[in-house]
């Protein structure tokens, strides 16, 4: 039983670690003029290729109608999560949307609870509220004279709150059904293909060559979180994965500070502390 818990726990740092690593190739891409965007259709069709591609020489379980809209669903979310998220950072301050949008965690949590009936001790509950409170602390970063439009602001950060919940919780109902990942990962990666193509077609931006490589690496990457992610969920506790994985911020912030080499703000360090601490509290 414990080595079956060590290995969804595992299983969920796995996709926080895919996740982080991810989210920071995005950043470095931004900084050098490459549209996310493109990025997204070249990671999702690279992903559908690959996971495709190893179903048709290894086999999988047939794939029905529920798979395929359900999976393709998680895919459009995720996929219209981050372009929200983008249109937000344009439209408002970086220092509350990142923390605004992490609160997407809480819906999984909360379904988790009420549709599933997991039962969480109150230790772990507070292993879930410090984990997710040092996450928004960690991706607190203060701005000062940037004009803001409250309006369209809200309505993206709103949309992509949406979003990443609801994807949280089909998640979590695919694992419940017991869907087989790989008909799901297929059909996610397909759907949000497809949905990436058209905001790509509508968008009109120049395409770079750099854009595709980028691209097939993060779709390489995304693979084994998401991959990680359904283990986790099939075999272990949502509302403790739920905030693991948000603590993919973590990565982001150490990246930075490493690789870009961004000075860290003791509210960041006080964050990283406190979220170890909320996960040793989950582990208890």
């Amino acid at each position: 039983m414990e080595r079956r818990v060590s290995m969804w726990i595992a299983a969920a740092f796995v996709t926080m670690i895919s996740f982080g690593t991810n989210n920071s190739i995005f950043k470095w891409s931004t900084g050098r003029g490459l549209s996310k965007l493109h990025i997204q259709f070249y990671f999702y069709f690279v992903a559908f290729l690959l996971t495709f591609g190893f179903s048709f020489f290894y086999g999988t379980t047939p794939i029905n109608l529920l798979t395929i809209l359900l999976g393709t669903l998680i895919g459009i979310l995720n996929a219209n999560g981050n372009i929200q998220m983008s249109k937000a950072f344009e439209n408002g301050p970086a220092s509350l949307t990142s923390p605004l949008i992490g609160t997407n965690a809480i819906f999984p949590i909360l379904s988790a609870g009420i549709i599933f009936h997991e039962k969480i001790t109150i230790l772990q509950w507070v292993g879930i509220v410090v984990m997710l409170g040092s996450a928004m602390a960690i991706q607190y970063s203060p701005t000062k004279n940037r004009k803001t439009s409250y309006l369209p602001w809200m309505f993206r950060v709103l949309l992509a709150i949406l979003s990443f919940g609801l994807l949280g919780i089909l998640m979590k109902t695919s694992s419940y059904l017991h869907i087989n990942s790989l008909n799901i990962l297929i059909s996610m990666y397909g759907g949000g293909s497809a949905y990436l193509a058209v905001c790509s077609l509508l968008q009109k931006e120049k395409w770079q060559k750099s854009e595709a490589n980028v691209g097939s690496l993060v779709g390489i990457i995304s693979i084994l979180g998401y991959s990680a992610y359904f283990y986790a969920l099939q075999a272990g506790t949502a509302s403790i994965i739920f905030p693991i994985v948000s603590l993919n911020c973590l990565i982001v912030v150490l990246a930075g500070y490493w690789i870009f080499k961004e000075k860290l703000k003791l509210y960041q360090v006080i964050g990283v502390f406190s979220a170890l601490l909320g996960i040793i509290f989950t582990k208890i």
